[in-house]
């Protein structure tokens, strides 16, 4: 190789070198993020229309059961119970859940709250009993053969703010056909659902077990609140903007157009985006059909949706108009889409996320917060479409389909019993898909 080739290579190694010393040189150092010493979850909610708290059996048969116990359903509240924030159950709540590392066994502690709240000066919170281990029964862990009859029926899917079906639509399910990848694929559904409130061991959470107090009505949360215990930095003192203060009742009325039902529905100060979704029956119950419909532009089943999501995920969907922007009000469904069944909206809040002190703007400086608090907002509320009373279900499984006890008989029981069939009931199968995306 010739001096000059030589010379010529050794010069782009050497400017090749520089290059990339250069770039090293230019990468800002990593900043050092230690977790808050204390962590506080608070979560927001209104609740109105009809209420999942007031289903369960004997309150409208095993259609409203089902529904209930999917959407969260549960007995109707007096007082203040943690988790109202996720039941559905009518009235406004709010449910706090506090960690300090330096006691990880810590047993309770006060949230100091803003006479505005009309709770002022402090609540308890308490961290949860221990649920008792349930006892072993006999042959629990056995199996026995089941044999379960072919699925009947199917689901049909429809989406979007219109007063015709669109073409393309709808999706169809067929239960007898369907293979397990596309039932869950039929019912997939957007979700950023992060972690909020819980009850743990060393996690004092309110309402607590000797601090019930519902909010007034016309209370507020916003202005100074603190969280103080052992273990609890000092400086855990924060404020509750408006943006993040108990929303409004979504108020929903529908009317029938005719062709289409047409939605419509005040517009809620502090709400970043809107989402709606049905899910009823049609047919005589010889082949039971269920119907999913949503407001969203772009094909989803919407289970994952009516819960709290993140800022991020809100701006993005909206951007895809998966939700409806905050100044909507109205939305029409096509009659085909507006099967007799449930019928949900949800208003979603700004999630906000302080931490003190705040993050250094210098990445060379470690970042140790003393504490961090989440506080996520939603208001939902839930009501009939295109009904008056629940349809009778008796196609799809009744209860009698949802044990395997025989029926009760004057007769001695065999020596042996036959394989017991189980009837196949696609609600089943539909809360299983729900409680998959539960936090």
């Amino acid at each position: 190789m010739s001096t000059r080739k030589l010379l010529r290579n050794a010069a782009v190694a050497f400017a090749v070198t520089s290059a990339c010393a250069a770039a090293v040189a230019q990468t800002p150092p990593k900043q050092i993020v230690k977790p808050p010493v204390a962590q506080a979850w608070i979560d927001v909610a209104t609740f109105s229309g009809f209420t999942m708290g007031g289903m369960g059996p004997g309150g409208g048969g095993v259609m409203n059961a089902t529904l209930g116990s999917l959407m969260g359903g549960g007995k109707g509240a007096t007082k203040a119970e943690f988790g109202n924030t996720q039941t559905g159950v009518a009235g406004r709540w709010m449910d706090v859940t506090l960690y300090t590392s330096r006691n990880p066994n810590l047993a309770e502690a006060l949230q100091g709250v803003p006479d505005a709240t009309k709770l002022a000066p402090t609540l308890k919170l308490e961290t949860p009993e221990k649920p008792k281990p349930t006892p072993r029964e006999e042959g629990e862990n056995e199996t026995t053969p089941m044999d379960y009859e072919p699925p009947k029926g199917k689901f049909l899917l429809y989406w979007g703010c219109s007063e015709t079906v669109r073409p393309g639509q709808p999706k169809v399910l067929n239960l007898e056909t369907a293979t397990l990848a596309e039932f869950g694929k039929f019912m997939e559904s957007r979700r950023a659902t992060q972690r909020g409130t819980h009850a743990a061991a060393g996690r004092p959470i309110w309402p607590s077990k000797t601090d019930k107090r519902a909010l007034p009505a016309g209370a507020s949360l916003v202005g100074q609140h603190s969280f103080t215990g052992e273990g609890v930095p000092e400086s855990f003192k924060f404020g509750i903007a408006a943006a993040q203060d108990l929303m409004p009742e979504i108020k929903l009325t529908q009317t029938d157009k005719g062709g289409h039902v047409l939605l419509e529905w005040n517009a809620l100060p502090t709400a970043r985006a809107y989402f709606l979704g049905s899910m009823g029956s049609q047919g005589d119950g010889s082949e039971p059909t269920m119907v999913i419909w949503t407001s969203s532009e772009l094909p989803d089943s919407g289970f994952g949706l009516f819960d709290y999501q993140t800022n991020a995920a809100v701006d993005k969907w909206l951007k895809e108009k998966v939700l409806l922007a905050p100044a909507t009000t109205k939305c029409a469904v096509p009659k085909e889409a507006a099967a007799q069944g449930m019928l949900r909206a949800i208003a979603y809040g700004t999630e906000v996320n302080m931490a003190y002190p705040p993050r250094p703007t210098d990445p060379k400086i470690p970042w140790e917060p003393d504490w961090n608090v989440k506080i996520r907002v939603k208001s939902m509320t839930t009501s009939m479409i295109g009904m008056g009373d629940m349809p009778d279900m008796s196609g799809m499984g009744g209860a009698e389909d949802m044990t395997d006890a025989p029926e009760p008989s004057g007769e001695a029981a065999p020596a042996e019993q036959p394989k017991k069939k189980k009837k196949f009931n696609p609600l089943d199968v539909v809360k299983d898909v729900v409680k998959d995306q539960l936090p």
